[in-house]
């Protein structure tokens, strides 16, 4: 310890300055106005730590305090060793510096990373400015669903309406369901009956009576199927019966005919009358060589009542031998269906001519009777009645 206490073999800083008081008072002045700064810059950097305590380089920024004290101090032993020569405390002082100073670099350059991932001002205005436009969206929007609150019950009281009405609505067309039901099942019944006479065939019998059923189905699902109307258009009805014909015999098939609203049981009737046109036209008509043609039609014309009529038309162009199957087959249930039973349900008339090598069947019916919806008792037996007179009976 004799050496930082013995300083008497040193001579002073000074005399190297040859003791010239304008240079030691520039050298001495400068080193303290320089301790001065490096002590207040700690003073400063300590200051912000105390205030902001959600710095995450704490560490670092001590360390600069530390290392510009220190930095400081040897400023301070630079004028002291002007008159004292206590150059072993200065290089101690020094050393310590060094070390600090050392290790302050070493920590910022691993910290260089982290420190150009902090965002610059510019950008943190930036985000500033995004995040006070979500605020302002979601401000907006909080404003809108305080709006949609104020008119829920509004709306909860439009709907309820709504939904009574629609009830309301469903009751009548429960009601009207279970009538038609009643009218179906009539018809069902009669068909079967009707089918399974005259033949001894059970299997031809069954197969007779699923197609017709079948149509049935089909003809209902079609009305059905236009929403919020209890119609179908005829052009509908007719094309999705014949869909399957059209797509096998292609352009030896023409359907048209002008627009006209039907109801369910009128698409029944109808739909009948097609399946049985097109099945004799594939067994014995014109579909059954390989050149004849069908075409049909129909339109609406006022009749001897002055009120419009339906008046659909089939034609056939029949094979050589196809004639003399038709005419056999005249007798059969489908030919009384078509020419006696459909027509009598619309209230209409039918003709069925055979002419040569042609086939013409027409169908006449008040346009009043595609949309009748009549209701009541006493129409669910009316088609069993019509169905099972002697119509049946061979």
């Amino acid at each position: 310890m004799q050496i930082f206490t013995e300083f008497s073999q040193y001579m002073p800083h000074g005399m190297c300055l040859l003791w010239q008081p304008w240079l030691v008072i520039l050298w001495a002045g400068s080193d303290v106005l320089i301790a001065a700064a490096y002590f207040a810059i700690p003073i400063a950097l300590l200051s912000v730590v105390r205030q902001r305590d959600d710095l995450k380089h704490k560490g670092l920024i001590l360390l600069f305090a530390g290392f510009i004290t220190l930095c400081g101090l040897t400023h301070l032993l630079s004028v002291v060793t002007l008159w004292y020569p206590i150059y072993p405390a200065q290089g101690v002082v020094k050393l310590v510096t060094g070390i600090v100073s050392a290790t302050t670099a070493v920590v910022l350059f691993r910290l260089v990373p982290t420190l150009v991932a902090i965002p610059s001002r510019a950008e943190l205005e930036l985000r500033n400015a995004r995040l006070s436009a979500e605020i302002e969206s979601h401000d907006r929007t909080l404003a809108e669903l305080r709006a949609i609150r104020d008119n829920l019950e509004i709306e909860v009281a439009e709907r309820t309406a709504e939904l009574q009405a629609a009830n309301t609505k469903l009751a009548t067309v429960a009601r009207e369901a279970v009538h038609r039901s009643r009218n179906l099942l009539s018809v069902v019944g009669s068909i079967a009956r009707q089918s399974a006479r005259g033949t001894e065939d059970t299997k031809t019998s069954i197969e007779n009576f699923q197609a017709r059923l079948a149509v049935l189905a089909d003809a209902t699902a079609t009305v059905l199927a236009e929403d919020h109307v209890p119609s179908a258009d005829l052009g509908t009805v007719i094309r999705k019966q014949l869909e399957p014909v059209m797509e096998t015999y292609g352009a030896r098939v023409r359907v048209g005919g002008a627009a006209v609203a039907t109801d369910a049981e009128a698409a029944q009737q109808i739909s009948l009358v097609i399946h049985e046109l097109a099945t004799n036209a594939q067994k014995y008509g014109g579909l059954a060589g390989e050149s004849g043609e069908v075409e049909l039609t129909w339109q609406v014309a006022n009749g001897e009542d002055d009120a419009p009529w339906l008046h659909l038309r089939w034609q056939e162009t029949l094979a050589e031998d196809a004639a003399r199957l038709l005419d056999e087959s005249a007798e059969g249930f489908g030919t009384k269906l078509t020419t006696r039973i459909v027509p009598a349900m619309l209230k209409g008339t039918a003709d069925r001519k055979l002419d040569g090598n042609r086939l013409t069947y027409e169908l006449n019916v008040p346009l009043s009777s595609l949309n009748a919806n009549v209701s009541g008792q006493g129409d669910a037996t009316l088609a069993a009645r019509i169905v099972d007179r002697d119509f049946g009976h061979p």
